[in-house]
């Protein structure tokens, strides 16, 4: 082993630069940008939706590792817990949540592990908006790299991470946990925008001045002198009078107007997107209900869609530790384990394990009854 490792360290060469990034402005827009820029905008522009797949990179968790050699598995947990993620990040969990905001974003995440000196030195999240992924025959993925130069496929594929989130057949790419929002998240944005302007309107209260003349000639001149008196009591930090002479009416723009109630809708809209994110809503800010609070059934759901993306990234892990393991000398044998996920409270765990170990010495009381009445 140790002579594997200084073979290694003799042959290793310079870092292997990032492949998947563009040298330059690319060429041309790959398949399916404009679809995941309205992704992009669609998180921007609802904050619901940007705070769910938040919420979804944080409640997934992390995981340990396990190796046959106590020493391979303390230098790669170190490695994992160190390793610089793109610029300015660090830690596989880092890399692995920007991974997954990927993916549900966008339905495919891409990411990269790049070489220095024989080893696994940096993790890096590759932008969908510079890749083009293809069919490599019929379980292949082939991504390629647009920019300037034209489309060139990247020369290691084999330090390539790439993920689909629920594909459709015969296609490398996945499905966004987005799709089927954009509809529904444009009536509601246009509910909120009809809700800012009407209040606008009839917030910012506006006034009619109405002078009836009496025909005694002059008006002009006695409504000019009234709109400077009505603007300089209007402009005033003091509360001032308004004084005019004749029939003088005044009346407020807008104040019996009646604004169109938005609740139902809105919550109506929010409803599909909820629906559609698989949170509970009080997780995400909506109170809907005064004693709202997580059933076990919620958590049951919440938990298997937890686990359904935690299928997805396991491989990825897997990957970055095996490669790192054999790069390091070490056989290329690990197993990711991760955390237990827990969305009840600790009280109720505790009631569980409380009534578990009354239920089984009952039953070793029961035993050794029936055993003495044997006997």
């Amino acid at each position: 082993m140790f002579e594997f490792r200084k073979k290694a360290e003799k042959g290793a060469g310079p870092a292997v630069s990032v492949q998947t990034r563009p040298a330059g402005p690319r060429a041309a827009l790959p398949l399916g940008a404009g679809e995941r820029e309205l992704y992009r905008a669609l998180r921007r522009a609802v904050p619901v939706i940007d705070a769910a797949i938040y919420k979804l990179r944080r409640l997934i968790g992390e995981f340990r590792v396990e190796c046959p050699d106590p020493q391979a598995q303390k230098e790669l947990e170190e490695f994992l817990a160190g390793v610089q993620v793109n610029a300015a990040g660090a830690g596989v969990h880092e890399f692995l949540g920007i991974y997954l905001e990927e993916l549900i974003t966008y339905g495919s995440a891409v990411g990269e592990m790049v070489l220095s000196g024989g080893q696994v030195a940096a993790l890096y999240n590759a932008g969908l908006q510079n890749l083009e992924l293809e069919e490599d025959g019929a379980l292949g993925v082939k991504v390629s790299v647009l920019d300037r130069e034209g489309r060139r496929a990247c020369p290691y594929p084999e330090l390539l991470l790439v993920s689909a989130l629920n594909p459709e057949a015969g296609s490398p790419w996945g499905v966004s946990l987005l799709r089927g929002l954009p509809g529904v998240s444009d009536v509601l944005l246009k509910i909120y925008r009809t809700l800012g302007v009407n209040w606008e309107r009839m917030g910012n209260v506006r006034f009619a001045v109405t002078c009836r003349a009496d025909g005694s000639g002059g008006a002009e001149e006695r409504a000019r002198q009234m709109a400077e008196e009505w603007k300089a009591a209007m402009g005033s930090r003091e509360p001032r009078d308004f004084i005019a002479v004749g029939d003088v009416a005044i009346q407020a723009i807008g104040a019996n107007g009646q604004v169109m109630e938005s609740e139902a809708p809105v919550r109506q809209m929010l409803e599909q997107i909820v629906a559609k994110l698989g949170l509970p809503p009080f997780l995400l800010g909506l109170s809907w209900s005064s004693t709202e609070r997580m059933s076990s059934q919620q958590a049951d759901v919440l938990t298997s869609e937890l686990e359904a993306y935690r299928r997805v990234l396991a491989p990825v892990a897997r990957k970055i530790c095996r490669t790192w393991l054999a790069l390091a000398g070490y056989p290329a044998q690990c197993r990711v384990v991760w955390d237990e996920i827990t969305m009840q409270d600790e009280v109720d765990h505790a009631n569980a394990r409380y009534l578990t170990a009354r239920a089984r010495k009952l039953e070793r009381e029961l035993e050794e009854d029936s055993a003495r009445t044997a006997g």
